[in-house]
């Protein structure tokens, strides 16, 4: 299979739109790889990179064909050094030959040539080219610009961390001044502006946790999709994830992680968990919430 060749013409598609259509296949649920020591232990495996390639290449085989994104926790991968760094290209690109979207949640940040340098990942052309990646605002939403036009330049999507659930995060994303809007929610905004326009799906969405306890920004008018991480065991469960985003019209998508990684390392019990998974998000859809 000519994966090069493949990663080039889907990126002629905007991502939006291919993210939609993952979604519409096979289901909301993206599952994030995260070999976190604990977990590696906990699989009999050694916290090495001959354990972290073992566990990688079994979470694609087992969900690279059943799941819309996979996620991998680059934090992860680079921990083991160079040698990581090399399962990380080896397993995005398997689990994009396999047919699943992949979102590098690499949460990067940083200003001018810097941030343009890390939003190659973007490019079909990178040796760890991705659909997607997250990226953090908060040096000012200006100095996201060079990962914005490497999206739209390559088709490739960002998800902007907005409003996230841990308890730090409200210090910064809830600030205001004395007459604007939150943090957060002019982060919300700009993200709109840009997606002004696209249809029916623009490529830049948000991180909101799915653990937070009422959605206090407006994304209405968002325009792109929503990462809700937070499934399972950071304690994020389908009922609230439906109320807390009742009424969203575009493409939601649930993260859960250690939920279903702990179910490894047998594959089959890594599809059932995620397919238990899916199948409750899919019922509390249909309930409304």
């Amino acid at each position: 299979m000519n994966v090069g060749a493949n990663a080039a013409s889907a990126a002629l598609v905007p991502f939006g739109h291919r993210l939609r259509d993952a979604v519409h296949r096979r289901g909301p649920l993206c599952v994030g790889i995260d070999p976190h020591p604990s977990l590696l232990e906990a699989w009999g495996l050694s916290d090495d990179v001959r354990g972290l390639d073992t566990f990688a290449c079994a979470v694609v085989e087992a969900l690279a064909e059943q799941v819309a994104v996979l996620k991998p926790q680059s934090a992860f991968f680079e921990r083991h050094g160079s040698a990581g760094i090399a399962v990380l290209e080896r397993t995005v690109a398997a689990a994009r030959a396999s047919g699943s979207l992949v979102l590098l949640d690499a949460k990067r940040g940083d200003i001018g040539s810097t941030m343009a340098a890390y939003a190659d990942y973007l490019d079909p052309g990178h040796p760890l080219a991705v659909d997607a990646m997250t990226v953090s605002p908060f040096l000012g939403f200006g100095s996201l610009q060079p990962a914005v036009a490497a999206a739209a330049k390559h088709g490739g999507g960002l998800f902007v961390l907005a409003r996230t659930s841990n308890p730090e995060g409200a210090e910064v994303q809830l600030a205001r001044s004395s007459t604007g809007p939150t943090v957060g929610q002019q982060i919300v905004d700009a993200i709109g502006a840009i997606n002004r326009g696209s249809s029916p799906d623009g490529s830049i969405g948000v991180v909101i946790g799915a653990t937070l306890g009422r959605l206090d920004v407006d994304i209405s008018a968002l325009g792109g999709p929503v990462l809700s991480p937070g499934l399972g065991a950071q304690g994020g469960d389908p009922t609230h994830l439906c109320q807390l985003f009742d009424g969203f019209c575009g493409v939601l998508l649930p993260s859960s992680s250690r939920e279903i990684l702990r179910h490894g390392p047998a594959l089959e019990a890594l599809r059932e968990a995620t397919r238990m998974a899916a199948d409750e998000l899919a019922r509390q859809v249909r309930r409304g919430g």
